[in-house]
């Protein structure tokens, strides 16, 4: 099945970064945000990728192209340039990297990939935001509702540490744990192909008018997910996800190494 995913926003809210490279190229751990949403997709077997490129998406192209050599053992002859890889640990994925215009809405993104997606169920997300969604389940969930669409629900991380208590004794305290109550759109949508005709232009926003119709025409499904979900939006995100990163325990990295 294919996945699409939105990498062509500026990432305003990360200025400190975006000044000089897309937000998807932001790194985790060394590696940019989208290698870690592409593993674990890829890790429920989810290798074709369709990206829809944008701002800066000259740096996403360059990644990818090079990804094979920056990530092989490289012998290069300098007479002839023939260069051998050579112990590559690159995964089998097909990548597809369409450039979707510089102001094109994320609606209009979507809809400019529908001649790479065809008339397949597809799946769907932004390059900012990992989660341990189980996605056999949330295909399981889509096929068995059989409406147009499916949205993963998140509880946004709260912002500060939580405390219960009882009394004026602190009985729980949780640093930053997910939202007990309220869900959003954690993107991780399935779709089928029907929803590009709810998509008129360039100039159409994904997040407005074509979920609330399909929200109208009862072709929206949730799929709730209580567990891991965090998005980049901020700096502080940032740092966020590289601590839980660097500790080892990162709840996202759902593939192992081999």
């Amino acid at each position: 099945m294919k996945v699409a995913i939105l990498a062509g926003g500026k990432g305003t809210r990360i200025v400190e970064e975006t000044e000089i490279r897309p937000k998807p190229m932001v790194e985790i751990g060394g590696m940019p945000i989208i290698w870690h949403i592409m593993r674990h997709y890829a890790r429920y077997g989810h290798d074709e990728f369709v990206i829809a490129l944008g701002y800066k998406g000259q740096y996403i192209k360059d990644y990818i192209l090079k990804y094979s050599s920056l990530h092989s053992d490289l012998h290069v002859s300098l007479r002839t340039g023939e260069v051998t890889r050579r112990n590559g640990l690159a995964p089998d994925w097909h990548v597809n990297l369409v450039d979707t215009g510089l102001e094109t809405q994320t609606g209009g993104r979507i809809k400019r990939l529908a001649p790479l997606i065809g008339h397949e169920t597809f799946m769907l997300t932004w390059g900012d935001g990992v989660s341990n969604v189980d996605l056999d389940r949330l295909l399981a969930f889509h096929k068995a509702h059989g409406k147009l669409a499916t949205i993963t629900a998140v509880r946004p991380p709260a912002r500060y540490g939580h405390l219960d208590f009882d009394g004026d004794r602190v009985c729980e305290f949780n640093e930053k744990p997910q939202a007990a109550e309220g869900w959003i759109n954690g993107a991780f949508f399935v779709l089928e192909p029907e929803i590009f005709n709810y998509i008129e232009d360039d100039t159409t926003q994904w997040e407005k008018e074509p979920l609330q119709n399909l929200a109208r025409d009862n072709q929206l499904m949730a799929y709730k997910h209580d567990d891991f979900w965090q998005c980049m939006d901020t700096l502080r995100d940032k740092y966020v996800l590289e601590a839980l990163w660097q500790s080892g325990k990162a709840p996202w990295k759902t593939w192992t190494e081999a």
